[in-house]
């Protein structure tokens, strides 16, 4: 790859050469991922980055890829809390945590892109390793613990906006933050992005930050909500606002979970984060101890997820729209999550192991049932 793609002269010199050897790397992504896969997780994702960016800047790949992965139909579009999308397919917060990949990952055929999660203050996040695969499975453990470069540097990548994707902004508090005063920095955040996104997910879902998920209690959560929707209702146009839940919760917690969101009129919900259940695993229990602690993402969390999904919207009569996401690494797998109550699905790890063919398999496969 690095050769073919990065430091070949003649490739650099000769664009033809160039977008023979881009379009036949991506339309074999899974003979690439198993290159990728042989590295760093953490690296990988980075090199992934800096490929797709090289890939586009290759005169006619744009165009190439809006061919190769985008379906445009008026029947795929969705209006979901005041929000028109192009198409129900998103890519889940973490994969661009600093806004710094929109504007290409935009080609890959996504209807919206969530970025973050970001904080009021730039942090490191976990000490690494931080981030394995657990291919028998399908799966990722991720304890990254909120790294990015802060609000403002998202702010400065969100200014360059060159497509005209949908951009979510997911938000948590910071590492040093103690959960009295998290409010704080939800709020300063909200603010801080509001001209530069279009809707917000509060995230109080990631099992990797210190007592984080602490928040998603009865009480804690109204007050933090509530203080974000009124701080939403004195802005001359509000903007949607998102709850992102774990998908280990009871079923008294998701009760109180609706309960909330229709005390304190929320748009929605996002279900869900990964989980910290390690249960029916093919991967080795020797391997998974040597991971460690972390979320699990993928095909593992699927089932889960789409119960969490089935229970709120029955639960709720349907009174408000769910984002599906986990374990969605088909179109079947997307078509369950919408059966199941989603207005919109993401992907996440589906996206990585599946690669952008993905986004197009599943809009296809709505457009087969409309």
């Amino acid at each position: 790859i690095s050769l073919g793609l990065v430091g070949s002269e003649m490739c650099i010199r000769d664009s033809r050469c160039r977008l023979y050897l881009c379009v036949k790397l991506f339309s074999m992504y899974k003979i690439l991922r198993s290159i990728l896969f042989l590295f760093d997780p953490e690296k990988v994702h980075y090199f992934t980055a800096k490929l797709i960016r090289f890939t586009l800047s290759v005169p006619g790949m744009k165009s190439l890829w809006r061919k190769m992965y985008l379906v445009k139909s008026n029947k795929l579009e969705r209006e979901v809390f005041g929000i028109k999308f192009p198409n129900p397919v998103g890519l889940a917060a973490g994969f661009d945590k600093n806004a710094s990949m929109y504007n290409d990952l935009a080609y890959c055929g996504f209807g919206f892109i969530e970025i973050g999660t970001v904080t009021p203050v730039g942090q490191p996040g976990n000490e690494k390793p931080r981030l394995f695969r657990v291919k028998e499975d399908s799966g990722i453990i991720n304890r990254m613990g909120f790294n990015n470069d802060g609000v403002q540097n998202a702010i400065e990548n969100l200014k360059k906006r060159k497509t005209s994707v949908i951009i979510g902004g997911n938000i948590g508090k910071n590492k040093v933050t103690p959960n009295e005063s998290a409010t704080d920095d939800y709020v300063f955040s909200f603010n801080a992005l509001f001209p530069y996104v279009d809707y917000f997910v509060v995230n109080v879902s990631s099992p990797n930050t210190p007592n984080l998920r602490e928040l998603q209690e009865k009480e804690p959560l109204k007050k933090l909500l509530k203080s974000l929707q009124d701080l939403n209702a004195a802005k001359e146009n509000r903007k949607p606002i998102l709850l992102k839940i774990a998908p280990d919760l009871t079923n008294e917690q998701l009760d109180d979970i609706v309960e909330i969101i229709d005390e304190v009129k929320l748009d929605g919900v996002i279900a869900s984060n990964t989980t910290i259940s390690r249960d029916g695993l093919k991967t080795s229990e020797k391997r998974i101890e040597e991971i460690g602690a972390g979320g699990l993402s993928g095909k593992p969390v699927r089932n889960r997820s789409t119960e969490v999904i089935r229970y709120l919207s029955e639960k709720s009569n349907k009174s408000f729209p769910i984002i599906g996401v986990g374990g969605i690494h088909s179109a079947e797998d997307a078509i369950e999550k919408l059966n199941a109550g989603a207005s919109l699905i993401q992907v996440y790890t589906g996206f990585i192991y599946e690669g952008p063919r993905l986004i197009k398999q599943i809009n296809n496969a709505i457009l087969a049932q409309s």
